[in-house]
């Protein structure tokens, strides 16, 4: 299996999460919403920490590259690290307004970047790592599993 197959299935996985959170914080069921909002985090952060502690230094190792796109890429987890923080804290508050104007920044921001990682960084990595797919695959897809469990 390959790590774009992965990987774009967690980016749909955490997509669902993020829609079922913000639909709930539209309906102000706030309770539900801050429990949603909480599996959404576990799992965008979880995604984040495979690519970095295991993706992304393996493309490193493998092409000698270390300020190419997975430095931007982590620059963009952090981004979107904050967002997440503020989006807790909106939620907490039970204030709509500021949550729903943030869900909407971290949208765009994930709709971007998984596009990237989609399209040119996971057929990089794919291409550079082919020979530790099933290796790289195995943990994230063990983790992704239970998760859902």
């Amino acid at each position: 299996m390959s790590i774009q197959s992965v990987m774009s299935h967690d980016h749909k996985r955490c997509d669902d999460l993020f829609s079922n959170a913000e639909q709930l914080v539209s309906k102000k069921l706030w309770d539900e919403a801050q429990l949603s909002l909480k599996d959404f985090c576990h799992s965008l952060l979880s995604h984040f920490e495979h690519e970095e502690n295991t993706l992304f230094p393996a493309f490193e190792n493998a092409t000698g590259m270390q300020g190419g796109p997975t430095m931007m890429m982590r620059h963009e987890h952090g981004q979107m690290r904050e967002l997440l923080n503020e989006m807790e804290i909106a939620a907490e508050q039970h204030n709509q307004a500021r949550y729903l104007g943030l869900s909407e920044t971290l949208l765009i921001l994930m709709q971007q970047h998984n596009m990237k990682e989609e399209q040119i960084l996971y057929p990089m990595i794919d291409k550079e790592c082919g020979e530790q797919a099933d290796e790289l695959t195995a943990s994230i897809r063990n983790t992704i599993n239970s998760d859902v469990a």
